[in-house]
């Protein structure tokens, strides 16, 4: 989980960095959203190779983690508004804040999603 994890976020703040993500359009939060179903998806695919799921259960993972994704990102979302909140200027978005702001926010954004991610597939195996 650690190399997924790190990878997801060094591949967010690369476009970031290279302003891939734009900021005043919707564009921005979907490039966002597309990287973190991906990741969400890189999560679902290693549990179903590490443990040799078979057919049915690459299913359940792939799906169980886009769930938990999609759950986990609105809640991580609002944890790393209220923790950024003080430090944004007075601008009302993150996304007119820029710079660090957005970067530590995209970086929380995505490792809460994929610990959602994680925990949706720990929730699953505890059943199976």
């Amino acid at each position: 989980m650690i190399y997924i994890v790190s990878i997801a976020v060094i591949g967010i703040l690369l476009l970031q960095l290279t302003g891939a993500i734009p900021l005043s359009s919707v564009g921005g939060p979907l490039t966002i959203a597309a990287v973190v179903i991906a990741a969400a998806l890189a999560v679902g695919i290693h549990e179903a190779w590490t443990q040799k799921r078979g057919v049915l259960g690459w299913i359940v993972n792939l799906v169980v983690s886009l769930v938990g994704v999609f759950l986990a990102a609105p809640l991580g979302g609002f944890v790393v508004m209220m923790l950024l909140a003080p430090f944004m200027g007075g601008s009302s978005s993150l996304a007119t804040a820029g710079g660090p702001q957005m970067a530590v926010a995209l970086a929380g954004q995505m490792v809460i999603s994929l610990l959602g991610a994680w925990g949706a597939i720990w929730l699953v195996n505890r059943w199976r």
